[in-house]
């Protein structure tokens, strides 16, 4: 296979051939129990083999590496090599790049009217078989219920009366708070709104009393109202955009803020009243969606846990069917499923549920199949073992004593190796598919689903029967790996063959992922015999966490998930990556006599220039961390980001708006009830995204639709709230799906506010006047509270999916570098004594993880792109999808390096301190040019500036690094004994393959990563610096 870059591999460079295994305590076990060993030296397979690779990267007329046998020791800087530059990217490549492209690109441009509007009906068409076949159908109707249940209390007469005014306010707190949600998100919910709205409420009245304490304050009454809103709406813009967890309070606290200083305030006399009035509306609309939400149909908090268990086993047992192709997308759903398993257990732990799963439980259970999903991506679905698996051979295990029929020669070990394993290892894949559909049954037994979600009832849940099985595969597939390592008739040369090495991974990664469905069963089956009644569970979430994280719904209903995600999820992997440091160097005794020790504690370039190859740390230590200027610069750098602009920006927006509610003359305000104006650009103003042209189209005429909507209802019955109730029905009903369940919930909310108080101030305060133009009017204030949030996101500090998709790609690029330093300093070239610990490995997957989680947030913002217009051209997704795929590709090669690692260790070198010492400078190149590069090119993204022409050639430092090694291997091993050469392990020599392949696989990606790079941002050329002081000398004139 030829890669993009013209580098034709054993496997491709694109990562199609990646082997990688992950650490598996038993087979590390039976390791274990043999003394340690060193590799045989004698046999550098894994080396040709990365060899032939890197051959096609830099071949020998391209690079001298004869050294004439002189070598150097220094600690300085490294020795860049610098090669042709890589050719610009060709029509094949943008063939390969569009295939990287997320499925949402299947679909035409979400800008196209004509995608618009075939989309629109294609909704309208599905909207009837979701609501009637799906839960989503009972959601709607607790949302509706609870909502005409507020509505026609707010038109019964007597109702009206007694709550004043404000009586809407019911209606109100019903669609911000709606039924349609757990039951512990219910609780929440309520618990929230109602403490924010006390805030608000409490806030307000002093700011009333104060005003009218003095003469001196009620000369100047709207300038203490204006001050005590601008501060209180600050702080409350701040904290929305940090402390997720209080998003609905927050809201509340907005809207209850300016009712109190914005309505009825132009006599300067405090209307008690009204605080009545909203105040127990409120509590009343918050009564109504707790009852329908308890009563009717509810669900408990495990629903959405068990759909997202359910899904899992699904996908699972999909990637299990092989041999097929590379399916990448669907390793991207077992990613995304990998971050949704995270999510649903925290949206289970976040709030109270009753349910009959123990959340420690879920949380074992979380990890296992995490475990799972790394396991099955370690694996190549691509295999040939299968090929010849129905000829008609039987296996015949024969353990202890050699084979007498058709000896294993160099020509035929392929096909003998994959008809001994076929069957076995057919076997545990069929054991997995079927266990992990067994484990799905016994899970929706368990959450009492099954009826619900699946799966059918043939599916049997005796996970005893499967484990007996599973335990017989394993047992056979063991014997023959025995049998054929331990009989000697492998001959040494099948090693340097390209399609051994990859049967032996792949059939070891089957083994492995078999030894994480074991323990999975193994805790599903212990799951069995648990109690089976439900129990009620508090939120146990630490709180530390839970304060920056919401429940499903919340995240639903606040909008702009996409882009909360990718900012949460790129600030947790900073603060993970935080934690890994660089301890400084102290260089090696000298080897020269003569050469004189550096001072400890002097401030030289020694002392104080950290090293790749030092080791890391991560207990998390600070030294200069701990100071008060550190202190001080980290609160004000704080005070500098996206929370103070998103808090300018609310106080802007809402001291503007709420000028006229202070000046004389405008009755206008509190006759059409203008304050509302304030009330939703509070609402509409999201911390992160604004929307763009689209949704502020789809959001004012959505606004101005339920102001008409609610004239016409009353207009057609003259007022009659029989006719009101009709037409709130009719349009409630597709405004409350689209609020609660569609991918536009904002636009849905400014709908069902904008009909439900129109509607009922039409109904309470009708002046005789034209009906129409009373609604018009009223409706204006919800047009403009829509319009104005999405201008001012446009013009200071927008979101800009585009930017921040370059942001992010700079910034993973930068995580890899770490990445990279960390797994070469604590699993490649640590020092003796500092192996990697078992903690040491789960930190590295729980950061894994996270970053895995982080292209999946790339993909999304990927996807926002094409929903912004982009007044220079149409913006090209190619080159950023490429990119974030090679990137991808690249991590998974790092993986591939700590994994490998873990059980091919080359000891010899590192207990050989001249051994080592010779390779010093060439690893030192290899590994600071990989860093070299990914700095650069992290730079530029980040800059937006070009990139130089000649980058330090990482493949070069490899091939040097290989070639001494070799050179290396052919020298000690003329010095060992016939002894040594006997107790060489074949699977450490099998996995250094792995090993060697992925840095290797590193190179080439990085490549890759170049091409791309240059593409989006440009590449330096000789005559820059002529071209940039000619436009200075063209702007001077």
């Amino acid at each position: 296979m030829v890669a993009h870059t013209g580098i034709a591999t054993a496997d491709s460079s694109r990562g199609d051939g990646a082997q990688y295994t992950e650490h598996d305590e038993k087979s590390r076990g039976m390791m274990d129990d043999d003394p340690p060993v060193r590799p045989n030296l004698g046999r550098r397979h894994s080396s040709w083999a990365s060899m032939a690779q890197i051959e096609q990267m830099v071949s020998n007329d391209m690079l001298d590496t004869k050294t004439y046998g002189v070598s150097e020791l220094r600690e300085g800087f490294f020795d860049a090599f610098f090669l042709k530059p890589t050719d610009a990217p060709t029509a094949e490549d943008r063939e390969y790049a569009r295939t990287t492209l997320p499925q949402a690109f299947d679909k035409g441009s979400p800008l196209s009217p004509k995608h618009f509007c075939w989309r629109q009906a294609h909704e309208l068409r599905s909207l009837t078989v979701r609501v009637t076949t799906t839960r989503a159908g009972i959601q709607l109707l607790k949302s509706c219920t609870a909502f005409l249940i507020a509505y026609i209390l707010c038109l019964v007469p007597v109702v009206r009366e007694w709550l004043g005014r404000y009586s809407y306010i019911m209606a109100v707190s019903v669609i911000l708070n709606h039924p349609a949600r757990t039951v512990g998100s219910q609780i929440d919910g309520a618990f929230f709104t109602i403490i924010g709205t006390a805030a608000g409420l409490g806030w307000g009245t002093i700011a009333l009393l104060l005003s009218n304490s003095t003469i001196a304050a009620r000369a100047g009454f709207g300038g203490v109202l204006a001050t005590f809103m601008l501060v209180f709406m600050g702080i409350l813009a701040w904290i929305r955009s940090t402390l997720v967890r209080f998003h609905q309070a927050n809201l509340c606290a907005g809207i209850a803020i300016t009712i109190t200083t914005l309505a009825e305030t132009h006599s300067q006399r405090i209307v008690w009243h009204k605080l009545f009035s909203y105040g127990v509306s409120w509590l009343y609309g918050q009564a109504i969606s707790l009852v329908v939400c308890c009563i009717m149909f509810p669900d408990a908090g495990a629903r959405p846990l068990s759909t997202t268990l359910h899904k899992f086993f699904a996908v699972a047992q999909d990637a299990l069917i092989i041999p097929k192709p590379r399916d990448v997308r669907l390793r991207r759903t077992l990613a995304k499923m990998y971050v949704e398993l995270s999510v649903a257990y925290r949206d289970l732990r976040i709030d109270m549920s009753i349910t009959r799963f123990r959340p420690d439980d879920i949380g074992e259970l979380r990890n296992l199949m995490q475990t799972v999903i790394r396991t099955i991506l370690s694996m190549e679905t691509e295999t040939l073992m299968f090929d010849n698996l129905d000829d008609g051979h039987d296996v015949t295990i024969t353990v202890h004593s050699p084979s007498t029929d058709d000896p294993i020669t160099t020509d035929n070990a392929a096909s003998r190796i994959a008809r001994l394993f076929a069957r076995p290892t057919r076997e545990i894949l069929d054991c997995l598919f079927e266990g992990l559909g067994r484990c799905d049954a016994a899970i929706m037994d368990l959450s009492g689903y099954r009826n619900h979600l699946g799966p059918p009832p043939e599916t049997s849940s005796d996970l005893a029967s499967i484990q007996t099985r599973l335990k017989n595969a394993l047992a056979s597939f063991d014997a023959v790996e025995y049998d054929l390592l331990n009989s000697g008739e492998l001959p040494a040369s099948s090693i340097d063959d390209a399609d051994v090495i990859p049967l032996f991974l792949f059939s070891r990664h089957v083994r492995e992922t078999a030894a994480a469905v074991q323990a999975l069963v193994t805790k599903i089956e212990a799951m069995q015999g648990a109690p089976k009644w439900p129990r009620v569970y508090l939120p146990s979430y630490p709180f530390r966490q839970a304060i920056h994280r919401t429940n499903r719904q919340v995240r639903h209903d606040r909008g702009g998930i996409n882009a909360a995600s990718y900012h949460t999820t790129f600030s947790e992997i900073a603060k993970l990556l935080e934690k890994i440091k660089s301890r400084d160097y102290r260089p090696p005794p000298r080897t020269r006599p003569g050469t004189p020790e550096p001072d400890p504690g002097g401030s030289g370039v020694e002392a104080t220039h950290p090293t790749m190859d030092a080791g890391t740390v991560d207990d998390g230590t600070e030294t200069t961390k701990t100071t008060k200027r550190y202190k001080a610069w980290k609160v004000l750098r704080r005070l500098q980001g996206f929370e103070s602009r998103y808090a300018f920006k609310v106080c802007l927006v809402t001291s503007l708006l709420s000028v006229p509610s202070y000046l004389k003359g405008t009755d206008w305000w509190d006759e059409y009830g203008a304050w509302w104006v304030v009330a939703v650009s509070w609402i509409m103003i999201h911390p992160r995204v604004g929307g763009n042209l689209q949704d502020l189209v789809t959001r004012a005429s959505v606004a101005l639709l339920g102001a008409v909507w609610a004239g016409a209802g009353y207009a057609a019955g003259d007022g009659s709230p029989y006719v009101l109730a009709v037409f709130a029905m009719i349009y409630m009903v597709p405004m409350l799906y689209r609020f609660t369940q569609s991918s536009h919930p904002r636009s849905g909310l400014v709908g069902c506010l904008s009909f439900t108080v129109v509607s009922l101030s039409l109904q309470s305060h009708s002046n005789g006047g034209s009906v129409m133009r009373t609604a018009t009017l009223r409706g204006l204030s919800f047009l403009v509270g829509t319009i104005v949030p999405i201008v001012v996101n446009w013009v200071l500090w927008p979101f800009v999916a585009r930017h921040e998709l370059r942001y992010a790609l700079s910034s993973m690029l930068f995580f890899m570098s770490i990445i990279y330093r960390s797994v070469v300093a604590k699993y490649v070239y640590f020092d003796e004594g500092h192996e990697p610990t078992p903690e040491d490995i789960a930190r590295s997957e729980m950061l894994e993880g996270r970053l895995r989680e982080g292209f999946v947030r790339i993909r999304q913002l990927l996807v926002l792109t094409r929903h912004e217009i982009r007044l220079r051209g149409p913006f090209d997704p190619l080159p950023y999808s490429a990119l974030a795929d090679s990137l991808e590709r690249f991590f998974e090669y790092l993986i591939a390096v700590r994994q490998s690692a873990l059980f091919y260790n080359p000891g010899y070198i590192r207990d050989d301190s001249a051994a080592a010492g010779k390779l010093l400078g060439f690893r030192r190149d290899a590994v600071a040019a990989i860093l070299g590069n990914l700095y650069i090119l992290a730079g530029a993204l980040r800059s937006q500036r070009k990139v130089p022409r000649y980058m330090p050639s990482a493949a070069a430092a490899r091939k040097k690094l290989i070639l001494r090694t070799m050179e290396l291997d052919d020298e000690m091993a003329k010095s060992m004994h016939d002894s040594e050469w006997r107790r060489h392990k074949q699977w450490s020599e099998i996995y250094s393959y792995s090993y060697k392949e992925s840095l290797t696989g590193c190179v080439a990606q990085l490549e890759e990563l170049e091409r791309y790079t240059k593409l989006i941002c440009g590449v330096q050329g000789f005559d820059d610096d002529f071209e940039d002081e000619n436009a200075d000398d063209s702007q001077t004139l």
